[in-house]
């Protein structure tokens, strides 16, 4: 269990800038916030403190209401954001879910900026290619494709045997075609292929790197 942000942690994330999530506070304010989950310290001069995701979402108000008020710890599964991959037996929707997955996007998108060694926001950075198959969900959702569910026919993202590719499974057609669009603008390469044996038609997807 991790305990909620003190008040002056809290006035430190509020004050972050908007844009990159760049933090201005005490040493010991910043390393607890990094013990928490809710920053990181860059690797490289000068060592700057930047909100992760789950920092700008706390940031947003997008947080369990007893992490807000401090009544309790926040459950687990109710401080990580998970991306839909598809396939998921119940999940929230509405505006609260809209938020959560726009601020865990623009998190991403920052984590590129700081960690790709030019500073690009079109590529995928180190931490997708090593969490394939969230990283493309995230691509995914961000863009508004809607993953699959117990009534709805969306995407699904697995993992497959192949290094550095994952497969998207859609409806055939557009919807297929709108997932691979959605995952070229988020900066992977995406073919399209049929299984041998069930003819169904998938997306392989990779992170970019060029």
């Amino acid at each position: 269990m991790t305990r909620p942000p003190s008040a002056a942690q809290r006035r430190v994330i509020d004050a972050a800038d908007p844009v990159s999530g760049r933090l201005r506070g005490t040493q010991p304010q910043l390393a607890a916030l990094v013990r928490q989950g809710l920053a990181f310290r860059h690797p490289r001069p000068p060592h700057d403190h930047f909100l992760t995701p789950a920092g700008h979402r706390l940031r947003a108000g997008d947080t369990p209401e007893r992490e807000r008020t401090g009544t309790a710890a926040p459950a687990e599964e109710d401080r990580v954001f998970a991306a839909r991959v598809g396939g998921e037996e119940s999940a929230a929707d509405g505006p609260a879910r809209a938020r959560e997955v726009h601020s865990a996007w623009q998190g991403l998108l920052e984590l590129r900026r700081m960690t790709n060694r030019d500073g690009a926001t079109d590529r995928p950075c180190d931490w997708e290619r090593t969490h394939l198959v969230r990283a493309a969900a995230l691509a995914l959702e961000a863009s508004g494709q809607p993953p699959e569910g117990p009534a709805t026919a969306g995407y699904r993202v697995r993992a497959t045997p192949q290094p550095e590719a994952v497969a998207v499974y859609a409806p055939a057609g557009e919807p297929l075609r709108a997932c691979a669009a959605a995952l070229e603008r988020a900066g992977w390469q995406t073919g399209e292929y049929t299984e041998p044996r069930t003819r169904i038609r998938h997306l392989l997807a990779s992170p970019r790197r060029v």
